[in-house]
């Protein structure tokens, strides 16, 4: 008897649908209200100032400003953009 099926059945034909995990927005780029800085699976990431987190550990901005990554790139920050400015004078 055959150990393998014939005519092509298919036994290989899945496959999970791509996550579009990461940063979307990089340190000292600006963010709105809203948008999302950091997509991920558990925290990775964790929020820091001025950010909020989603059901889906989703990172995302409470205010207008510049973003900020500490504690080694894995705290992120949103500094309004007023004190951003003041910060690089």
């Amino acid at each position: 008897m055959a150990h393998k099926k014939g005519q092509g059945s298919s036994r290989n034909g899945r496959d999970s649908q791509p996550k579009m995990l990461g940063i979307k927005l990089f340190g000292g780029q600006t963010a709105k209200p809203g948008s999302i800085i950091c997509r991920q699976n558990g925290t990775k990431w964790r929020p820091g100032k001025n950010v909020g987190v989603g059901r889906d550990w989703t990172i995302f901005s409470l205010i207008e400003g510049k973003i900020l990554f500490d504690q080694n790139g894995r705290r992120i920050n949103v500094v309004p953009l007023d004190a951003a400015k003041t910060a690089e004078n």
